[in-house]
């Protein structure tokens, strides 16, 4: 039997510490040393915790976006959001919200992506952030922390955070990079879901994961060492593994056109955990990941995935018992 595509759902709250203004445009050339004369730009909030709210939105499921913002660009974002439908939480960050630029050279197709840092961080601030997460995470529902942490947020945030949801006030949900992912899978204190690309998982391991059964077997040994309770590692064209209590599985990746890899991860999570928000089978919330990654890549720059796409990818879905 088929998950109910309109079941009841345990309430979403995403959270972005270090948002961003997205800029995306095109130039006939990327070259060094000349004015490049560029496409109008298309604007988009950005930030992983915003692209999952936007992208649960776009497949009919409901979240609230909690969003550190500051200055102008704090306030253009939080309009943008607001005009979107979005449910959102503005917590004020200690500085000028920072802006991204997505150019893609027209006579390649490759794309080139400036990130610039956001504000610093101090000590208050992240007791303030941990104080209103725990305020607004509801019991049953489900915490999504996306995305990159600002400077000055020290890693153990995730940690810190997954002490204060414990008792059932929500589960949480981490996908994260860097020194944060590395401390995380190091840890004892294990957050809900940790989810993951193939490099990430290649780097924390210090070797080769060629297959599909080396990825569910490093998952799975982060789970038996109490990282986590569910590990999600993404294969990139080669779908989706996922380690936990009910086992391993793999869910395939549709073959796509593939235009932009921008938003992807953010939609997986997305249909990842709308579907265990909706209380589906876990093997049907991965596939339901992967076909939202895939409807994402189908799309220019920071559009997200479009919902009949999702529908559509899901419907031919192949999930594997590792």
């Amino acid at each position: 039997m088929s998950p109910d595509p309109v079941a009841a759902q345990a309430p979403i709250l995403t959270v972005t510490l270090n948002p961003a203004l997205d800029l995306s445009t095109a130039a006939e050339q990327v070259r060094p040393g000349l004015k490049l004369r560029c496409d109008k730009p298309v604007v988009d909030p950005g930030g992983g915790g915003i692209n999952v709210s936007r992208a649960i939105k776009i497949m009919g499921g409901s979240s609230t976006a909690m969003v550190a913002l500051g200055g102008a660009t704090g306030t253009r974002i939080a309009e943008m959001l607001k005009s979107d439908g979005l449910s959102l939480v503005r917590l004020t960050a200690p500085g000028e919200t920072r802006q991204s630029l997505a150019v893609t050279d027209r006579s390649t197709g490759e794309q080139y992506r400036f990130v610039l840092p956001g504000p610093e961080w101090h000590t208050t601030h992240v007791a303030d952030m941990m104080s209103a997460i725990t305020e607004k995470a509801r019991a049953g529902g489900w915490v999504v922390v996306s995305g990159s942490n600002p400077p000055g947020v020290a890693p153990g945030f995730e940690q810190m955070l997954t002490v204060r949801l414990k008792d059932g006030r929500a589960k949480l949900l981490v996908d994260t990079s860097g020194e944060a992912l590395r401390l995380l899978a190091g840890s004892s204190i294990p957050v809900d879901v940790l989810r993951m690309d193939s490099h990430e998982a290649e780097e924390l391991a210090g070797r080769s994961l060629p297959l599909r059964s080396d990825s569910a077997a490093f998952a799975a040994g982060l789970v038996k060492d109490g990282a986590a309770k569910s590990v999600i590692v993404a294969r990139g064209a080669d779908g989706s593994v996922i380690a936990g209590p009910g086992g391993a599985w793999h869910a395939e990746a549709a073959r796509v056109p593939v235009v932009s890899a921008v938003g992807a991860g953010d939609s997986f999570v997305a249909g990842f955990v709308l579907a265990m928000a909706r209380d589906w089978p876990v093997q049907e919330a991965l596939a339901m990941g992967a076909s939202a990654a895939a409807a994402a890549v189908m799309t220019p720059a920071t559009e997200l995935c479009h919902a009949h796409d999702v529908d559509r990818l899901f419907a031919d879905r192949l999930i594997t018992r590792l």
